[in-house]
């Protein structure tokens, strides 16, 4: 069978119960002894391309990746939820994997994709996640130096229909398809990148993931391959349900999104067991 590698994604601000389907930190943790168990390896994005592209051997036989998107405190600490109480966070949750799984897991990693505009974060977190004050970003940098975490770009305010400031070119809120020029896509794509770039230097940014998993055709076509690049970004991700395959548009790669794609340990075996070797 051909390379095929699934992306997981999760959101650590998915908590609506204590559940796995209704609980990102539930369904990662126990994904995490999952996969584990069933003989799969963990890589970081930088590996899954190179896999792909055939500069890396696979360093094993079942090789996925994960992804955490919006960039919220929960990605790397504990935190209270309202009316949920304490959550563990995504980071914790990894370091726990990382000592329990060991050797078996020498690659362990995860990328959080993150928003740029702190004016965004605040409408976000104001008038969607409670007023937790849980969209800061004074842990990226030590986030992107853990060895466990990079930061991705998701571009500069999400195009949110929160998102207080005056966009470009009139572009329409609450839909990223709406980026179909070189105007709109410098604001949401190039300021985000400049502004993550440089408060996690001297770590790269180096993916790209589209809000709500939306790939306008003028982004994944034209701008990104020609501007990607010399902004530091090799790739961006969709939520396209299928593993990243070999010959892939590196600009509109695949990954699977816990609670839209699976919902269950059952369901997730099931669609990993789609991809194996």
């Amino acid at each position: 069978m051909a390379v095929q590698i699934p992306v997981l994604t999760y959101h650590a601000a998915n908590v609506a119960g204590a559940e796995y389907a209704e609980n990102d930190h539930v369904a990662l943790a126990a994904d995490l002894r999952l996969v584990d168990g069933l003989g799969w390896r963990v890589l970081s994005l930088d590996q899954v391309l190179a896999v792909l592209d055939g500069s890396l051997a696979p360093p094993s036989p079942r090789c996925l990746a994960v992804t955490f998107d919006d960039g919220t405190d929960f990605d790397v600490r504990p935190l209270d939820w309202p009316g949920q109480g304490r959550q563990p966070g995504f980071g914790p949750i990894l370091a726990d994997f990382r000592a329990e799984a060991g050797d078996r897991q020498p690659d362990l990693h995860a990328t959080s994709f993150v928003i740029a505009s702190p004016a965004a974060r605040a409408a976000m977190d104001e008038q969607c996640l409670h007023g937790a004050g849980v969209l800061n970003d004074d842990w990226w940098p030590e986030a992107a130096a853990s060895g466990l975490l990079a930061i991705g770009n998701h571009s500069w305010d999400h195009n949110h229909p929160v998102a207080p400031e005056a966009a470009p070119d009139g572009l329409k809120r609450g839909d990223f398809l709406a980026v179909d020029n070189a105007v709109r896509a410098a604001w949401q794509v190039a300021r985000a990148q400049a502004f993550i770039a440089a408060r996690v230097a001297p770590a790269p940014v180096r993916h790209f993931a589209y809000p709500w998993g939306q790939a306008p055709d003028y982004l994944r076509r034209h701008w990104l391959p020609r501007h990607g690049p010399r902004l530091g970004l090799v790739a961006a991700w969709t939520t396209q349900p299928r593993p990243a395959r070999p010959g892939d548009d590196r600009w509109a790669l695949p990954r699977y999104v816990c609670g839209a794609h699976w919902r269950s340990p059952d369901q997730l075996a099931d669609l990993l067991a789609g991809s194996a070797a």
